[in-house]
């Protein structure tokens, strides 16, 4: 291998190293109570927080999946944040009633 091939094949070890343990410091430091869910989904289907029934929970990186029942219906929601890389800032939860996808604000569609 050549010098240049080398420091390329380096940094490209160094980057995919540091962007995975990015991910797993955000998944580690995920700070989203049930509590917590149970405000920002209920913001999101327009209920109080009292009428939201967390029924699963998933961490993955800087998302956080959830399950939650409302108004006698049950949903599926993304709350992107609330971890340490985002200073325990979220973003809109994005939610869906169960069975439908979920249709992401993301400008990257």
């Amino acid at each position: 291998m050549t010098s240049k091939r080398v420091k390329t094949s380096v940094l490209m070890t160094a980057l995919v190293l540091s962007l995975s343990a990015c991910n797993t410091i955000a998944t580690k430091t995920n700070m989203l109570s049930d509590d917590d869910v149970k405000t920002k989904t209920a913001g999101a289907l327009g209920v109080q927080p009292n009428d939201v029934v967390v029924v699963n929970k998933h961490v993955d990186g800087t998302n956080t999946y959830v399950a939650v029942k409302a108004n006698g219906g049950e949903y599926n929601c993304v709350i992107n944040g609330g971890n340490l890389l985002s200073f325990g800032m979220t973003n809109p939860p994005t939610c869906a009633k169960k069975g439908t996808p979920l249709n992401s604000s993301s400008p990257f569609k």
